[in-house]
């Protein structure tokens, strides 16, 4: 074997349609765009969704739903969290520096802590947001909540 005699696999290579070359070729005359009609002019693009003036599927659907501009997303963090960090890495100060360097939060989310889990350490926790629940069982833990601002 070298290389004059490479071939590629079998089947890999197919000769293209030459259309547009006589009619002997079987593919001359309209070149195999049938008659008339926008799709056999030069030029032609079909709109994206278009199916042949029938009403398209994005307008059949109805509108729905509704989309506050004014909403406030917040990353949420569990009590159940905070105490799992408190026993992993010995912190007793909660901050977004920390949220940050575990990847719990983005670089530009704010944070709001809520309820679900036990505490049992005594936290200093920083957020711009508690629930009822985190904020009741972060002092009765014996901890101190401070909110930070948008």
């Amino acid at each position: 074997m070298d290389l004059s005699n490479l071939k590629p696999a079998v089947g890999s290579v197919k000769n293209r349609k030459r259309i547009g070359r006589g009619q002997g070729s079987g593919r001359g005359g309209t070149s195999t765009k049938g008659h008339k009609g926008a799709q056999s002019r030069t030029g032609y693009s079909r709109k994206v969704g278009f199916e042949g003036g029938q009403m398209p599927l994005q307008r059949r659907i109805p509108k729905g739903g509704f989309k506050n501009i004014n909403r406030i997303e917040y990353a949420a963090i569990n009590i159940d969290v905070l105490q799992q960090l408190a026993e992993d890495m010995g912190v007793k100060v909660i901050d977004r520096d920390l949220l940050l360097a575990k990847h719990l939060i983005g670089k530009h989310d704010l944070i709001k802590v809520l309820g679900r889990g036990e505490l049992k350490a005594t936290l200093e926790v920083h957020a711009n947001k508690f629930s009822e629940t985190a904020k009741s069982a972060i002092e009765t833990a014996g901890g101190s909540i401070h909110l930070m601002g948008k």
